[in-house]
């Protein structure tokens, strides 16, 4: 399949189902994150998918999780509410299939088991706990359309609430792609709770230290900046926190999707971006249209990470993706998988992906 057939087929996401099918049953997509829950609702429309239908609540399942290891009473409530209103969507579209995920707070808290069964009673969906291997599978598959092949290196960086999803992507000569996948446990949900939303100079370089310190704990690291080639290396950043920057980097009135997906933003206007946002305080970012009080307290430590990592690993170039781990869901409900996917984006993939983690 050729590139450019593969971009029509995944931006049918903004079509918002004006020429979906309607004798074609819908699927659907739910990600319950450390911050966010999140639906998509699709129909099947040839090789790809038309979104027809979307939700998305913060929840803040994880507040508190730093420090207690566990998910806190209020915030089981926020998330379950969150679900009862995704079944209801659900069932309003009569969805034949879904897939409804979870991913760190789960990973990571004592009680998890017991608030999966919680939310199955309550909202009548059975969420799967992801591992991290298979989330930034999703992930990746969910935005590698925006790779571009003019470049020999692709680093994609998913900025969660409890996790930072990295997976780096070399071509190789003669030898197909060569695919590493690492996982940070820090998000910008930890990294607030532990330096705050509104730290200084020494805050946020103490925030961005915290990024480099795991990556030097993780044995792929070293694997992975030893085939860096960064004139050659494109990022593709799905979060967010990369969505915010690219909308106040473009002096957007309010956030607008169709604006921001799939835009280039320079490497060098990130710290520029993180500076006017630093400027702010929580009070201000939670009135800036771009931001709003869901992420003001958040997305200061977003900047950080996406600072630290770009100081790490120098792309030459970033592409914002919004989409991701929902439009990767919904590709393998259709029957894609990330191997077939690399084929058609790249070049024919001779290796599995990996994983490598302590």
């Amino acid at each position: 399949m050729e590139f450019s057939r593969t971009m029509r087929r995944l931006d049918l996401w903004s079509a918002e189902g004006e020429h979906a099918d309607p004798t074609v049953q819908p699927i659907a997509a739910v990600d319950l994150g450390t911050n966010n829950c999140r639906l998509l609702v699709a129909r099947p429309e040839g090789e790809g998918f038309v979104v027809i239908d979307s939700f998305s609540r913060i929840v803040r399942l994880g507040e508190g999780l730093e420090a207690t290891n566990t998910l806190a009473e209020p915030a089981i409530q926020r998330a379950i509410g969150a679900l009862r209103v995704c079944a209801r969507v659900m069932a309003r579209h009569a969805v034949a299939q879904a897939r409804c995920v979870a991913t760190e707070a789960c990973r990571r808290a004592t009680n998890a088991a017991d608030f999966v069964e919680r939310a199955r009673l309550a909202s009548g969906l059975t969420l799967e706990v992801l591992d991290h291997e298979e989330e930034a599978r999703l992930a990746l598959l969910g935005c590698l359309a925006l790779a571009d092949r003019a470049f020999d290196q692709f680093l994609m960086m998913d900025v969660g609430g409890g996790s930072t999803e990295l997976a780096w992507i070399g071509r190789g000569s003669g030898r197909g792609h060569e695919i590493v996948s690492l996982s940070l446990p820090l998000g910008v949900v930890t990294l607030a709770e532990r330096f705050g939303a509104d730290p200084d100079d020494a805050g946020y370089l103490a925030m961005q230290a915290a990024v480099w310190n795991a990556l030097d704990a993780h044995p792929a690291t070293k694997r992975l900046t030893a085939h860096l080639a960064a004139d050659r290396l494109q990022a593709i950043g799905t979060s967010g926190t990369v969505t915010t920057l690219a909308a106040m980097h473009l002096h957007l009135p309010r956030y607008d999707r169709r604006l921001v997906d799939g835009i280039w933003l320079p490497p060098d206007a990130i710290p520029g971006t993180a500076v006017r946002l630093r400027a702010l305080d929580t009070a201000a970012r939670a009135l800036h249209p771009c931001i709003g009080p869901g992420r003001a307290d958040l997305v200061v430590a977003g900047c950080a990470v996406v600072e630290a990592l770009h100081a790490r690993f120098p792309f030459k170039a970033l592409r914002v993706a919004d989409r991701g781990l929902r439009e990767g869901i919904l590709a393998t409900l259709i029957g894609d998988r990330l191997d077939s996917a690399l084929t058609r984006h790249l070049q024919p993939m001779q290796r599995p992906f990996e994983q490598v983690r302590p």
